[in-house]
């Protein structure tokens, strides 16, 4: 049994990552989050210890360590633009850590995560669970099987709607977050560049406070990608269903089904780490590059190869109508 800290307890993600540690066997022993609305580690580990103070959850683990406790890992949930700050927390206290994405806002913090790495003698993994998931996976294995040289079509859409709360959050300040395209679209970038191969062309063709679009050319695709969290921008097949999400891959002109099949993925991913085959800083670090190009482009307009959705009329922001 390993022993595991969690800080961002009360994020969407964390109950994910609590369920993970218990499915594989393992134990919280403390928690952090200076938001207290924690009542779902009651369903997991009621035991572990909970705290909305970074410095008294730094002394708790301290005291774990000279009381011969070891940590052997952190797991990190909580906000996008403290992943960094949290990693090297959990590399200094000697513990591994599993960091959800993405793992970092930019590429320089990643050089640098990797000589902590080597000087603590510890490792960093990230979530990519989507490298997972059955039907991707059979879909690597048929693309690979295919001739080298090859370039597919693709179209990836991914809209998941978000209120008026978005926006007051840190997810709606793109220097926390790194925007749409890192907030909601970081794995599927992975996902792309795990399936196709490396970056040879990153066109941003629409970035705004509510979506995001672009052409990416990659060694074995031609992807026209939309991302988007208004349900102004559902297909009407999607409202008529009652969907407040949607996402959509075609490969060649056909549809990629993998809307289910996610609810063991962070188990599954714990299960690789715990076994030695997690993914490191070196697969994350493509997708940061990816999504810190598209946060510091200046869109194009809808020019050359772009998504359908693309074309929607842009909205907006909800609070400059107020």
């Amino acid at each position: 049994m390993k022993n595991f800290a969690l800080i961002g307890a009360a994020g969407y993600v964390a109950p994910r990552h609590m369920r993970a540690i218990k499915d594989t066997g393992n134990c919280l022993v403390a928690a952090l989050d200076p938001n207290d609305s924690v009542g779902i580690i009651d369903s997991y580990f009621p035991e572990a210890d909970f705290f909305v103070e970074f410095e008294r959850f730094d002394r708790h683990i301290e005291k774990l360590r000279r009381q011969g406790t070891p940590l052997h890992y952190v797991s990190v949930c909580s906000p996008n633009y403290l992943h960094d700050a949290h990693i090297r927390f959990g590399l200094r206290v000697g513990a591994d850590v599993i960091c959800e994405k993405p793992l970092v806002l930019n590429p320089w913090n990643v050089e640098a995560l990797q000589e902590l790495e080597r000087e603590y003698g510890r490792k960093v993994y990230t979530i990519l669970q989507l490298r997972h998931h059955p039907s991707l996976l059979a879909l690597k294995a048929e693309l690979d099987s295919n001739s080298v040289g090859e370039k597919h079509e693709v179209d990836l859409a991914y809209i998941t709607s978000r209120g008026k709360w978005y926006y007051t959050s840190w997810k709606g300040d793109i220097k926390k977050s790194g925007g749409i395209a890192t907030n909601i679209g970081i794995h599927f970038f992975d996902m792309l560049v795990w399936l196709f191969g490396p970056v040879q062309e990153n066109v941003v063709q629409v970035h705004t406070h509510d979506r995001a679009a672009g052409y990416l050319e990659l060694e074995r695709a031609r992807v026209r990608w939309f991302l988007s969290i208004n349900s102004d921008t559902l297909p009407e097949a999607a409202v008529a269903a009652g969907a407040r999400t949607f996402r959509s891959i075609t490969v060649d002109g056909k549809e990629v089904e993998f809307s289910g099949g996610f609810t063991d993925l962070h188990t599954l991913s714990y299960q690789s780490i715990l076994e030695g085959r997690g993914f490191g800083i070196d697969q994350a670090a493509t997708a940061i590059q990816i999504v810190h190009d598209i946060r510091n482009q200046q869109p194009v307009g809808l020019k050359g190869e772009y998504h359908p959705l693309a074309k929607l009329p842009l909205a907006k922001h909800p609070f400059h109508s107020m």
